[in-house]
């Protein structure tokens, strides 16, 4: 409330076929939400796997299936890779596109999709197309992973325009968007019935929840001992603060790093102002705010998506909207988290996998499919209104996702989110906001390089 927010050109189906059938094609390589929760996936971009090679020895051993990375099916024309939430759907598509190309489809879950994909490109047995984070694009494209899509100006008018941007790196765009996620502010009707105009009158009303014992804190955010930057983004962002500047282009310039900059302290000193509030706190987490909230004990908390079958399953009335403005007129915007499909650069029918995410993706049919998966706001424009127009958490979390800003896809994030979350914990917890975030800054810039 408080914010507004085509097709490949093949020389038909006789050449796609012909590519399908023909000889050995060539084959040859960015960090948040689930495709479930944004915030871990992140937090989690520099864990390491083992390479490729050990995991399929390790699957023909008979290890964990948790463990062990798909192993391509080679008598399969198109090869798809996702999670395990999204391969059921994939395989009705896929099927029906083999049955209307004649080929061989086979859709195959991958436990943790973007380090297997990563390390079985590596060694030639990488699927055709992979389903994931936007923020894995510029680790994708650095590492010769992925290939542009051909996605004519007509198909891209009908995505959201931030789904788009998302999915661009240097000039070009590397994937079909299908879904969207991104924090917002969810409320304890029963606690505090009317929504708060500004994040200053959220916290009188939950402090005064806390004096009368009816509220463990005003209002939680997960912070943590270790911090968590994707959490404490939108203060940050509230005064036209961030992570990177742009280049010429409009992408993010890894050598620019604007954490010390005046913006982005406005924004941390109010971290520092919610922590004396008892808003942040290091103490809090994801798991201790979200027992907390369905317990009842906490009237407004910052979060995703993902948290609201918690928050359904407990009983707990509750309302989505925009995380509030500060009265001096800052306002916090949240990451945007893109969901897309990729097409591999060692693609052993690169055709065949773009005409898919060119002529299936953008489709209502899959589109609805894959928001019954995930319950995710929809990239399509179309599907995004009719489900907002059915289902009033998806209109809310759109609502509060308008104007947010696309999570940097560039390498270079894997180098800030231990710094600048740890900084933030530090300044919820007493230290003073510049000289901690020029601390962040040296950091950042040290371990860019």
């Amino acid at each position: 409330m408080k914010r507004t927010s085509g097709l490949v050109a093949l020389t038909g189906i006789a050449a796609l076929l012909l590519t399908a059938c023909g000889g050995d094609a060539e084959e040859t390589d960015t960090g948040s939400g689930d495709t479930g929760e944004v915030s871990e996936e992140t937090g989690d971009a520099a864990e390491e796997t083992g390479d490729a090679a050990e995991e399929t020895e390790e699957a023909a051993e008979g290890e964990e299936e948790e463990e062990a990375a798909p192993v391509r099916d080679q008598n399969a024309e198109l090869v798809i890779w996702a999670d395990d939430v999204r391969a059921p759907i994939l395989t009705e598509y896929a099927e029906q596109f083999g049955e209307e190309y004649g080929i061989t489809t086979q859709v195959q879950v991958a436990t943790d999709v973007r380090e297997q994909y990563k390390n079985a490109t590596n060694v030639d047995q990488g699927p055709d197309i992979v389903v994931g984070a936007h923020d894995w694009l510029g680790e994708f494209v650095q590492d010769g992973s992925v290939e542009p899509v051909q996605m004519s100006a007509e198909t891209q008018e009908q995505f959201t325009p931030e789904s788009i941007e998302a999915t661009q790196y240097n000039g070009q765009i590397y994937g079909v968007p299908y879904a969207t996620e991104n924090l917002g502010l969810i409320r304890n009707v029963d606690l505090v019935p009317d929504a708060p105009a500004t994040m200053e009158e959220m916290i009188e009303a939950g402090n005064a929840l806390v004096d009368s014992g009816d509220a463990e804190a005003p209002m939680m955010t997960p912070v943590g001992q270790q911090g968590d930057a994707y959490h404490a983004f939108p203060y940050l962002s509230a005064y036209g603060g961030g992570i990177f500047g742009t280049n010429d282009d409009g992408g993010w310039d890894p050598g620019t790093v604007i954490v010390d900059s005046d913006e982005t302290v406005q924004g941390a000193e109010k971290v520092a102002w919610l922590g004396e509030e008892g808003a942040l706190s290091k103490s809090v987490d994801s798991t201790t705010m979200e027992a907390l909230f369905t317990e009842g004990r906490v009237p407004f908390i910052v979060t995703g998506p993902w948290t609201v079958a918690n928050v359904e399953g407990a009983g707990i009335n509750y309302e989505i909207t925009p995380i509030p403005e500060f009265e001096d007129g800052g306002d916090p915007l949240p990451f945007l988290g893109v969901q897309m499909f990729y097409v591999s650069s060692q693609a052993q029918n690169a055709a065949l996998a773009q005409e898919f995410v060119n002529q299936y993706v953008p489709t209502m049919e899959m589109q609805m499919a894959l928001f019954e998966a995930g319950q995710r706001p929809p990239a399509l424009v179309e599907a995004l209104d009719q489900v907002s127009a059915e289902d009033e958490d998806i209109a809310a979390w759109a609502e509060a996702g308008e104007g947010a800003v696309p999570m940097p896809n560039i390498p270079a994030m894997n180098a800030v989110w231990g710094p600048l979350g740890q900084a933030t914990a530090d300044v919820a917890d007493g230290d003073d906001p510049a000289e901690r975030m020029s601390a962040a800054q040296e950091e950042i810039t040290a371990n860019i390089g």
